[in-house]
């Protein structure tokens, strides 16, 4: 594409406006979505004076993928990147049903919806990049977040399929999982002493969530360098100019490390299982199916 036009969800605060900046610095057009238009003008004052607009949106709204279609149309966008959402903490026994719906619905359902309101628009015009921005633990699990695990896994999951799904009209699909950054990401959630019932007190859920709480504010993650990163990765310029056909992009040296450690054991399972594996099957050999 010769030019980028960003539509950033959730751009008023965090990543999302990291994101939105980074693009705009580099010379593109940004559309930001706010659930408080007024707000954001008043806390994010640089979108404005580079050049970017808001547009009033909560992505757990029936009404989202209407808006997104209206604004891809009306400004002509060609990425998105789906990034508003936030963290739950707790224990799955500790958590409501309501609070696990919750956090789908945002964090999956939202992207989702976001993302169709797109699709049409993109398919016609034969190009567009949908960037899902996902986190570390979308990949590698993390006790005391497993809810918020779970919604970013059934992203990645969802991505994987519509990265084959629509290929074949020229728009790219890119996953982005963020490790731990220097954000107020985890201001928002509970402390472990208010998420985490007495009986999981001293177990991984519990040790894990006081870890990420005393490391809030010395992450090692520059959410400025990580924006530069994805805006790049999207374009293909400086140091992404090798990674324009990447699905998964890894951000922070946290993610990196722990893809690894997934990736190894992930890939041990699969050895030791093997041969229990392949004996599960009809003697007869279906050629061709499952489809690869």
């Amino acid at each position: 594409m010769s030019s980028y036009i960003w539509l950033v969800t959730g751009a008023s605060s965090g990543q999302g406006t990291e994101i939105a900046l980074a693009a705009l610095r580099a010379g593109h057009r940004v559309i930001g979505t706010a659930r408080d238009v007024d707000r954001a003008r008043r806390t994010c004052t640089e979108m404005e004076q580079l050049g970017g607009k808001w547009i009033k949106l909560d992505v757990t709204d029936d009404n989202t993928q209407s808006v997104v279609a209206e604004a891809v149309t009306q400004y002509g966008i060609n990425v998105i990147v789906n990034n508003a959402g936030y963290g739950l903490r707790g224990v799955l026994e500790d958590l409501s049903m309501h609070q696990v719906r919750a956090q789908m619905e945002t964090n999956f359902f939202g992207a989702l919806a976001v993302t169709k309101g797109a699709i049409p628009t993109f398919r016609f015009q034969r190009n567009g990049i949908i960037v899902m921005i996902s986190s570390a633990s979308g990949f590698s699990g993390t006790p005391s977040q497993s809810m918020y695990s779970a919604s970013k896994f059934a992203l990645e999951g969802a991505s994987e399929s519509l990265a084959a799904e629509l290929e074949p009209f020229g728009i790219r699909v890119l996953v982005v999982e963020l490790g731990a950054y220097r954000t107020p990401f985890q201001t928002a959630v509970e402390k472990p002493e208010q998420a985490i019932s007495e009986a999981y007190k001293g177990t991984a859920a519990d040790e894990a969530a006081r870890r990420i709480t005393a490391g809030h504010g010395r992450q090692a993650g520059d959410p400025v360098k990580a924006a530069h990163a994805i805006v790049e990765v999207v374009t293909g310029t400086g140091r992404g100019a090798e990674l324009k056909d990447v699905f998964r992009l890894p951000l922070g040296k946290d993610a990196v490390s722990r893809a690894s450690v997934k990736m190894t054991s992930f890939s041990e399972d699969v050895e030791r299982c093997k041969s229990l594996a392949e004996w599960a099957c009809f003697e007869e050999d279906y050629e061709g199916y499952p489809p690869l």
